[in-house]
C-alpha cells in the first residue's frame, strides 16, 4: 500500500515537526538563581500557630520576627501572611525547621517608614526529621 504524494509530504513533516519537540533544549534566564533559593527557604520552615503546636522535643534556637510595610495611604494594608512568611525566613537564616508563632499584631500608627505595618514574633525552633 503506497501512500499518495501529499499524504507522504505531511507524515514526513508531522514525524519532522516531533522530532524537534524531542531535542535537548537549554533555558537561560537573568534571574539569580541564589535569590530564588533564598525567596523559597520559607517554605522549607513549618508554621506552628493556634492549637497546631510541635510534637515532642525541639531545640529553640532564637526569637524571630517578620514585617509587612505598607509605605503610604495609597498602597495595599500590610498582610499578616507577608508577616509570618517573612518571620519564617528570618527563622532559616538560624538553620531552623520551624517557626512557632508567639503574637501576630497590626500597627495603625504611621510612622518615618511605614503608614501602618505587620508584624509577627515567635521563636525559631528545630524539630526531628523524618526520614
Amino acid at each position: 500500500m503506497t501512500l499518495p504524494l501529499k499524504h507522504a509530504f505531511i507524515v514526513s513533516a508531522l514525524a519532522l515537526l516531533l522530532s524537534a519537540c524531542a531535542s535537548d533544549y537549554t533555558f537561560n534566564s537573568n534571574l539569580d538563581s541564589k535569590k530564588i533559593n533564598d525567596y523559597f527557604k520559607a517554605s522549607d520552615v513549618q508554621l506552628y500557630e493556634g492549637n497546631q503546636q510541635p510534637k515532642g522535643q525541639f531545640a529553640v534556637l532564637g526569637l524571630v520576627e517578620g514585617e509587612a510595610c505598607q509605605e503610604t495611604r495609597n498602597d495595599a494594608p500590610p498582610q499578616m501572611a507577608v508577616a509570618r512568611t517573612n518571620a519564617r525566613r528570618a527563622a532559616a537564616d538560624l538553620g531552623a525547621n520551624g517557626f512557632v508563632v508567639k503574637s501576630c499584631f497590626i500597627i495603625d500608627e504611621a510612622d518615618t517608614s511605614c503608614f501602618s505595618r505587620a508584624i509577627c514574633v515567635g521563636q525559631a525552633i528545630n524539630t526531628p526529621t523524618t526520614k
